[in-house]
């Protein structure tokens, strides 16, 4: 086939040639060669997968097993529990806190495109409006009882693709944000109700949010894409209910929260005509007011249009946490490029019906009541209401036990994982995780990258200060507890270093999940299966790209009680072994099984020690108004 072509047989290059030799088929050397082509397809298909660089043009889907959803792993029986980790020809090296996660280029892109059937032409397009029962029109479900509901939002994902196919990529992005304004806050690695409930259900359905983020890059990446995107957020002549902003209606709007829900709420209250202002109870970094149109003090300023992207993007390990986004800022892991929260914020606060104020909580800094006093006309409640927990077991409040948000909102506003950073974030190996839910799964790949970072940062610190002050000045004021947590992280600093300098000679990449393993690494613990894992039943996609990273997961485990060292620091987790009955339900065996932890996180998605699920607010979107509360 190298000779056909005449190089190496690229994609691209296959189809260039192929096209060139159908159109003069009836030539006897081009039918030769389109002999060698039709076997060479068939064995780029079938047989030589894995020993060629993959691409999209020989691609074919894989067939699913929803019981076998996280492909690759392997499942090791213990004395302390079933732990399924992923085979070591399937892990990857993640590359600290940067974005892990690239999606797919403009090929990939439009592979999925035409692997959609465009069937909003016959109605049933599922991914947008939900997948029905024939017979009672109520939603199908998953095996494991999700409901195949589609889109929250119904965005015209097959219109969408059938524009992006015809190459009318700025008409694509259109018919998507028509529904879906705030675009850059979803697709790729967000959410997946909408592949869920795809018409390909015994298949791999169409990666819609991969290929929607890509339709969107392609925009940003044009000259004056930024504002392009900014510009159909306003003015959307395929928008027929609302093509542009309405007129001033002279109502004024408090929004608390600017989370995905606040922020999108603001965005639509203004293409209504309303006045909104937005309060959070994170410190809000600002922005140059070149780029955002106000400066520090919220006085406004001519805002400088943007001409590349590029220019306003940063490396997500370099980043300010600039605090705006709530769980989008630091709920969320480097799985997904934070760099469009920047977008969100600036589709806002270029505008001149928007305000916003950081560091002011509603019930502290402004009450319902003072809020009307300051002539506003509602109140938009857009907080995620969450009831705080901790393991109600014996010494569940020991140090090195804490929630996983705290943990991950620690990590992510202080900045904690910046080499220069002196934020006060301790983890110590090895890591428990007890929950099964997305959280559970952010905490354990944010903690098994965080470690690497403290460790390096804790040896580096401590050979500058030895050099100045002398090693025994430094160690002086330790107490015994901390001068054992000190030694271990030396020790582990060094190991960590010594196995980059040994990769760097060998021109490899550093093998650094065999020391954190080796210190214990990072465990998963749920009172059920992996398979009946909220974060698997939901988007067993980020389950895999966590498990590639290196955790593990111990399955039918509940907790029972913490093991604390002379100290009265946590040092083991004890569990309750659980068994899966005949009618599906999960019950305690009476056996116990203990887990190494020095670093124990809840989740809130954990049973208690009866196996009682905790119960969780679930965020709601409340209009309060002097005239009574209205949904």
């Amino acid at each position: 086939m190298h000779s056909a072509l005449g190089g190496e047989p690229t994609d691209a290059l296959f189809a260039e040639k192929l096209l060139g030799w159908l159109e003069q088929e009836d030539n006897d050397v081009n039918a030769g060669k389109l002999q060698t082509a039709t076997r060479y397809a068939a064995w780029r298909t079938h047989i030589g997968k894995s020993a060629t660089a993959p691409g999209v043009l020989f691609r074919t889907p894989e067939k699913l097993d929803f019981m076998k959803l996280v492909p690759h792993l392997e499942t090791t029986r213990t004395a302390r529990a079933d732990v399924q980790f992923m085979a070591k020809t399937h892990l990857r090296h993640r590359p600290g806190f940067r974005l892990t996660d690239e999606g797919t280029d403009l090929a990939g892109a439009l592979s999925e495109a035409h692997y959609c059937i465009f069937c909003h032409n016959q109605g049933k397009d599922s991914c947008s409006t939900g997948l029905r029962d024939k017979t009672t029109g109520a939603f199908r479900r998953t095996v494991f009882g999700v409901n195949l509901a589609g889109c929250p939002l119904e965005e015209k994902i097959s219109e969408m693709y059938l524009a992006k196919t015809e190459g009318h990529f700025v008409a694509a992005l259109a018919l998507a944000v028509v529904d879906n304004p705030m675009i850059a806050a979803t697709g790729h690695r967000i959410c997946n109700d909408c592949m869920k409930a795809c018409v390909y259900q015994k298949q791999e359905p169409v990666n819609i949010l991969m290929a929607e983020t890509r339709i969107l890059n392609d925009v940003l990446d044009l000259p004056w894409g930024f504002e392009i995107y900014i510009l159909l957020t306003r003015w959307n002549p395929l928008n027929l209910a609302r093509p542009f902003p309405r007129p001033e209606s002279g109502y004024r709007v408090l929004v608390v929260g600017l989370g995905p829900a606040g922020f999108t709420l603001a965005h639509h209250l203004m293409n209504d005509g309303h006045t909104v202002a937005a309060i959070d109870g994170a410190k809000i970094e600002p922005l140059d007011a070149w780029l955002s149109g106000v400066d520090a003090r919220g006085k406004p300023h001519v805002f400088q249009p943007v001409w590349r992207t590029d220019d306003i993007r940063d490396e997500l390990d370099e980043r300010i946490m600039a605090g705006f986004g709530g769980v989008a800022e630091y709920g969320i892991t480097v799985r997904w490029d934070k760099n469009f929260l920047k977008i969100v914020r600036l589709l806002l606060e270029r505008r001149a019906g928007f305000s916003m104020f950081g560091g002011t909580r509603f019930g502290g800094a402004i009450a319902e009541d003072s809020a009307y006093a300051m002539g506003f006309d509602h109140v938009a409640l857009c907080a995620g209401a969450g009831r705080p927990t901790v393991l109600d077991i014996p010494n569940g409040l020991a140090p090195g036990v804490r929630q996983a948000s705290d943990f991950l909102m620690a990590l992510q506003l202080t900045g904690a994982a910046k080499p220069d950073s002196i934020a006060n974030l301790q983890v110590r190996l090895p890591v428990v995780v007890v929950g099964g839910g997305l959280t559970a799964i952010d905490t354990a790949t944010e903690s098994l990258a965080y470690y690497v970072v403290q460790v390096e940062k804790f040896l580096a610190r401590f050979e500058a200060l030895a050099e100045e002050q002398g090693e025994a000045a430094v160690r002086e004021g330790w107490t015994p507890n901390e001068a054992a947590i000190a030694g271990e992280f030396l020790d582990h600093g060094r190991a960590i270093r010594d196995e980059r300098a040994l990769a760097h000679a060998e021109g490899r990449a550093p093998r650094l999940l065999g020391l954190l393993n080796s210190w214990g690494g990072v465990t998963v613990a749920y009172r059920r299966r992996m398979v009946d894992a909220p974060s698997c039943t939901l988007n067993h996609e980020e389950v895999t790209r966590a498990m590639e990273e290196g955790i593990r997961f111990a399955e039918r485990l509940s907790p029972v009680a913490i093991d604390i060292d002379d100290d009265g620091h946590a040092c083991a987790i004890r569990f309750e072994r659980r068994q899966r009955q005949d009618n599906g339900a999960f019950s305690g065996t009476g056996e116990h099984v203990m887990l190494p932890a020095r670093t124990a996180y809840e989740t809130g998605e954990a049973a208690g020690p009866h196996g009682a699920q905790r119960r969780w607010m679930r965020c709601q979107f409340l209009w309060r108004s002097p005239s009574g509360l209205q949904g």
